[in-house]
């Protein structure tokens, strides 16, 4: 994952990991999601997608919920993920709004 903290920028897969985790999900209903919400133009492969959590765990952003007595592991975003999520959607937003701007839009 090639996010960059400082200027705010996260990939799209990430944001969308993110977003899907404002609910505890596990693996495959994160994947559900993504595909749902980006009407099938975003599809993360199962070793994509555990590597991805395993590296926004690592960051503080996502955690795990619950009991995990099973094979099926929950996660959910924490505050630190929240925040650059926000972050994140204002960033989008002014750019948009200045793309907007430019293309007389």
């Amino acid at each position: 994952m090639k996010d960059n903290v400082k200027s705010g920028a996260l990939t799209e897969v990430t944001f969308f990991i993110l977003l899907a985790l404002y609910e505890p999900k596990h693996g495959y209903a994160i994947m559900q999601f993504i595909d749902e919400k980006t009407g099938g133009r975003l599809v993360l492969g199962a070793g994509s997608l555990y590597g991805a959590l395993n590296t926004l765990t690592d960051k503080g952003w996502i955690e795990p919920y619950g009991e995990s007595g099973g094979r099926t592991k929950e996660y959910v975003i924490t505050d630190a993920g929240r925040e650059i999520a926000e972050k994140e959607l204002l960033r989008l937003r002014e750019l948009t709004a200045t793309a907007a701007t430019i293309m007389g839009k």
